[in-house]
């Protein structure tokens, strides 16, 4: 057997490996900045009574490419960087007119990505099996300025995270026992990926 490196066709379809995150971090100048652990820090607080107020601090953000920042960022969450999910939802209330908190916290989330952009997802074929499990979570009240819960959850087969999302809850939760139970809601998603996975990881018989 030899190996004749990564493939670059499978079933007449090409195949490309897009370095897209590495691109989005030149594009921000961000390729040289040292890199961060984690993608959200404890002590990010962010909130609409961040965004400028006077015109020099408008002018200022006028600037600065948040709302660009962030769509590629979300680019790489629909791909593989399911980690910076949390992250990324908090940032992007606040395109319509971010402040330099807001713009620090996503130069922040850069520098985590600068740090895991060769980590990727992994489906290992010996660990192979035949069934969806998810993982939820919300925690209360975390919006500051409607007061709702967020909502995440993570869906893996045979270790490998198939599909993952962080979003706010749709009304406001009055308890952590209720925003619990609304974070709940994500066992539907679970069922429909079973559903959309029994075809394709049942046995195949012999023709």
């Amino acid at each position: 057997m030899k190996d004749l490196g990564a493939a670059k066709k499978l079933l007449r379809i090409e195949i490309t490996r897009d370095r897209s995150v590495g691109k989005v971090l030149k594009r921000f100048n961000m390729n040289n900045a040292k890199p961060v652990t984690s993608s959200f820090a404890a002590h990010f607080k962010l909130s609409a009574d961040m965004s400028p107020k006077t015109n020099k601090e408008m002018e200022h953000m006028f600037n600065v490419p948040y709302s660009s920042a962030v769509s590629s960022i979300m680019y790489a969450i629909v791909c593989t960087q399911l980690d910076i999910s949390h992250a990324v939802s908090v940032v992007s209330r606040y395109i319509a007119c971010p402040g330099k908190e807001h713009w620090h916290t996503v130069k922040w989330i850069l520098s985590n990505l600068k740090g895991t952009i060769y980590v990727s997802l992994t489906f290992d074929r010996a660990k192979m099996s035949d069934s969806v499990v998810g993982y939820v979570d919300s925690d209360f009240a975390g919006d500051l300025d409607k007061r709702r819960s967020l909502t995440g959850y993570l869906f893996t087969l045979s270790r490998c995270a198939i599909s993952w999302k962080a979003t706010l809850q749709a009304t406001v939760a009055l308890s952590t026992t209720e925003a619990e139970y609304m974070a709940l809601e994500a066992e539907k998603i679970e069922d429909t990926l079973s559903d959309h996975l029994k075809p394709i990881l049942l046995p195949q018989s012999n023709p």
